[in-house]
């Protein structure tokens, strides 16, 4: 039997998540998942890629409230700001997205620590994100500061393939799923188009290429070949071997949910297509 093994919840692109034992499933994702993003002064969005430092942020949200920490760093706690005067800010290929800046003591906060000037926004309320029309399933689909898609699923088991391949294991964090499932064969969310956890069901639109931001150790930040090199030696064949284009190396599947929901970790997972 599929099971969800762990759920896990980005509030802030780029920055820690967090493992929670259940969650309000949104037409967006993830209650909570990955609306804020830290910006230049100009709106564009950073990512690890450029400072790995924001991997080691933690951004603990309570009751509309947020704590940033880090290591041997003094906190700062300030309230989400949902509504307000709007700024445009650019994550991928979506430009002008609408976005309530989060304050001065979150932009000094984490411009002290990363170095440079950066500011902490988060997706207006109402502004919806359109998806890829290629991929979308509704014309309405909409995701937050997500790279592309409302929620990345990936197994324990294709995790488990992969590190039996490495000289060096890797943890699930590496790929930063939202759902993580257990019970099936390796990459078998290659295969699926349509599941079904609870009343809650999802759409498998598209197989996530993945980047350098799998390289860099979460907590040390130490970066290496790895699991990417390996990555590409089998996954990239896997795909062109199913006709479709490769386009990187794969691991996990983007989703889009197609209504709203509560799931919970240990709930069975049905493949419905």
């Amino acid at each position: 039997m599929i099971q969800v093994s762990s759920l896990t919840y980005y509030p802030i692109k780029a920055c820690r998540g967090f493992d929670i034992n259940s969650s309000l499933i949104q037409r967006m994702g993830l209650e909570h998942d990955r609306r804020m993003m830290v910006v230049t002064p100009e709106g564009e969005f950073l990512t690890q890629r450029e400072y790995p430092k924001l991997a080691l942020i933690t951004p603990a949200l309570t009751d509309g409230v947020v704590t940033l920490s880090a290591p041997e760093w003094e906190a700062v706690t300030f309230p989400v700001l949902k509504t307000g005067e709007t700024i445009p800010v650019d994550v991928w290929r979506s430009k002008g997205v609408q976005a309530v800046d989060q304050g001065e003591a979150a932009a000094q906060w984490l411009s002290t620590w990363i170095g440079d000037p950066v500011r902490l926004v988060h997706i207006a309320g109402g502004f919806k994100r359109k998806l890829n029309p290629d991929y979308a399933v509704n014309a309405d689909d909409h995701t937050g500061f997500a790279d592309g898609y409302p929620i990345l699923i990936a197994s324990e088991e294709s995790l488990q393939d992969l590190n039996s391949r490495l000289d060096s294991k890797v943890p699930m964090n590496r790929f930063r799923p939202n759902i993580v499932v257990k019970g099936c064969e390796p990459f078998a969310e290659d295969t699926w188009k349509r599941i079904k956890i609870g009343g809650v069901e999802l759409a498998i639109v598209k197989p996530c290429a993945r980047c350098v931001v799998t390289t860099i150790d979460k907590e040390t930040l130490v970066q290496s070949k790895e699991p990417l090199k390996t990555l590409n030696t089998f996954r990239k064949q896997a795909r062109a071997e199913q006709g479709r284009s490769v386009g990187g190396a794969m691991f996990g599947q983007n989703v889009i949910p197609l209504n709203e929901g509560r799931i919970e970790a240990g709930m069975s997972v049905q493949v419905v297509e």
